[in-house]
């Protein structure tokens, strides 16, 4: 209202002005005004509304080329009756057979026993909590009391173990505690070919036993750079003073480089503390005692990624090693590439790629491979230099998968099992004064190392029925070239094995075949210290294992384990020959708390 007042007034005046300033035609007499003529200036700010804006009232106008106007759809419904052959049928609906449902429990325990005198028992109890915890309890005996048949000595076993653990599961982490233990005890029976009288017989205590104890700590982190963390610490002894310790601390991190690229992946890096001790009471050549210390430290960065089909690991091991009994130091880098790349899709693939890596020896671990092994070993580290290998993988259809591989392998200080020279003749049982040991007669091994090139092809099959029938095969063949040892002494160049098995709603049955070719151990001149003279040559043997039950229902069920079906005397090490057919059957149950 003010603006169209002082609009007003401003036009009024403009008109004035312009009416006054035009001629008359007719002059009249001028008179005088005693009005005062003023200027009159108004000021004042203009500030727009949306409401004074004038809108457009009509939509813009577009026309089309005659090209692109559409064209009108002209359709036809052609009706006609079709006939139908389809009549619903009720009560003949089928579904997908998924077979009878089995009930898992968390608990079970099974009992047996066999020829040669043979207890077996195991058991696994668990227990989960509303907490988010976890309790569990394994044990498992197995033993063998009579003696195979020909042995001079005592050729008896034992074996038990037990673990306990303790899982808990927080906001952030999961945690989780274990305490392994293991007992066994062997007999180093395995004399040579010496006429040993009784009284030296019976001077022989041939019996040893390994002792190992182990606590492990397991930390796993939830969306964190830390992904895992474990600590273990063992001790491992034996009936002649022996001793071992090891530590271990690994720890896995994922470590994230996507601010240089979006298309980037996470950096793994794998971190590891070792820590070994040892001392054995004496060496095999004199009473003096023999200690090791080897502080090990590693680093392993590895990165994965897939471009244009091709799946690309790149990554290093370095280790830092430290002998600190011998006062030596080494710093090895290892390569640990991969690369793998379908030909067919789905069906075949090929790999490649080249490792390596830095391992440490441990009794434990060769009484695990070779328990008549005497407590006189040099421990020392085996440098797994590079292994170049290349392979096909893939599936000929839905039930048949293969894997197909070649590898050359290079390696410093690879252990062999070498049988001790003997102190005794058969007749006498002291050497130097010093009654001998139970393992001094020639029935123990010793290890030696050396630079060992290793060519080997690997090919592995399975076919898998539906449901009931797995059947898999695998054979490897090895081509050893030693640089100081004559032979790579107890390592087959053959070895295959075949694996059946056939589970039903009721029977279940497994078939383990294995076979392994020639091995070679060395022959001694005379008694000790006296130098090799020959070679002996232990033959192959195939070994045939049946294993099998029936269940009564999901709780209670009976088992046979039958092996060495067909009672071959082989020998696994030199002079120690094998139980001959073995049968053991049990029952085992089934249960929740």
């Amino acid at each position: 209202m003010k603006k169209g007042f002082h609009i007003f007034i401003l036009s009024l005046g403009f008109f004035t002005a312009n009416a006054q300033s035009k001629p008359n035609k007719k002059v009249t007499p001028k008179k005088i005004d005693t009005v005062k003529t003023e200027v009159i200036e108004v000021v004042t700010k203009y500030n727009p509304k949306i409401a004074d804006a004038n809108k457009i009232r009509k939509n813009p106008t577009v026309k089309l080329l005659e090209k692109s106007e559409k064209k009108k759809l002209n359709y036809n419904i052609f009706s006609a009756p079709v006939a139908s052959t389809f009549i619903p049928k009720t009560g003949a609906v089928k579904g997908v057979d998924v077979g009878v449902k089995e009930r898992i429990y968390n608990n079970y325990v099974a009992a047996g026993f066999g020829n040669y005198t043979s207890p077996y028992l195991e058991a696994y109890i668990n227990n989960s909590t509303r907490f988010e915890s976890e309790f569990g309890l394994y044990t498992k005996y197995f033993a063998s009391f009579d003696n195979i048949e020909n042995s001079l000595l005592n050729s008896n076993f034992s074996n038990l173990l037990a673990s306990l653990y303790f899982k808990k599961e927080e906001r952030y982490f999961d945690w989780k505690v274990s305490l392994n233990t293991k007992r066994k005890e062997y007999n180093w029976y395995g004399l040579p070919n010496y006429n040993f009288n009784q009284n030296t017989l019976n001077s022989i205590n041939e019996n040893q036993t390994y002792n190992y104890f182990n606590i492990i700590g397991e930390i796993d982190f939830v969306d964190s750079y830390i992904d895992k963390s474990i600590i273990s610490v063992s001790y491992f002894s034996d009936a002649f003073k022996s001793s071992e310790s090891l530590v271990n601390f690994d720890t896995d991190l994922d470590l994230p480089i996507r601010f240089i690229s979006n298309a980037l992946n996470n950096i793994t890096v794998r971190t590891g503390l070792e820590f070994l001790n040892g001392q054995f009471a004496s060496n095999y050549t004199n009473q003096n005692s023999l200690d090791y210390s080897i502080f090990t430290a590693l680093l392993n960065p590895e990165y994965k990624t897939t471009f244009n089909g091709f799946s690309l690991k790149l990554g290093a091991k370095i280790f830092g090693s430290f002998d600190l009994e011998n006062k030596v130091s080494n710093l090895l880098a290892y390569p640990d590439i991969q690369v793998q790349k379908p030909i067919i899709k789905e069906h075949l693939n090929i790999y490649a790629g080249i490792n390596g890596k830095l391992k440490t020896n441990t009794y434990k671990e060769f009484t695990e491979n070779n328990p008549y092994v005497s407590p006189t070993l040099f421990m020392t580290q085996t440098s797994e230099k590079n292994n170049a290998f290349i392979g096909f993988s893939g599936v000929l259809s839905n039930d048949i998968s293969f894997n197909i591989s070649a590898s050359i392998k290079e390696e410093e200080d690879k252990p062999l099992f070498i049988r001790n020279n003997s102190k005794s003749n058969g007749v006498n049982n002291t050497s130097n004064s010093q009654p001998l040991k139970g393992y001094e007669y020639g029935n123990s091994f010793n290890i030696v190392y050396d630079d060992i090139k290793t060519t080997s092809f690997f090919a592995e099959i399975e076919y898998e029925f539906p449901k009931r029938i797995t059947l898999a095969s695998n054979v490897q063949f090895n081509n050893y070239s030693t640089t100081n040892q004559i032979e790579a002494w107890n390592s087959p160049t053959l070895q295959t094995s075949f694996i059946g098995k056939y589970k039903s709603n009721k029977w279940y049955a497994t078939t383990n075949i294995f076979y392994l070719n020639d091995r070679k151990d060395v022959l001694y001149k005379t008694t000790f210290p006296s130098t090799s003279n020959s070679i002996q040559k232990l033959d192959s043997f195939i070994d045939v294992n049946l294993n099998g039950g029936y269940h009564f229902n999901d709780s209670f069920s009976v088992f046979i384990k039958l092996n060495n079906i067909l009672n071959n005397n082989y020998e696994r090490f030199a002079n120690f020959n094998t139980q001959g057919f073995q049968a053991l059957g049990g029952v085992t149950y089934k249960f929740d708390f």
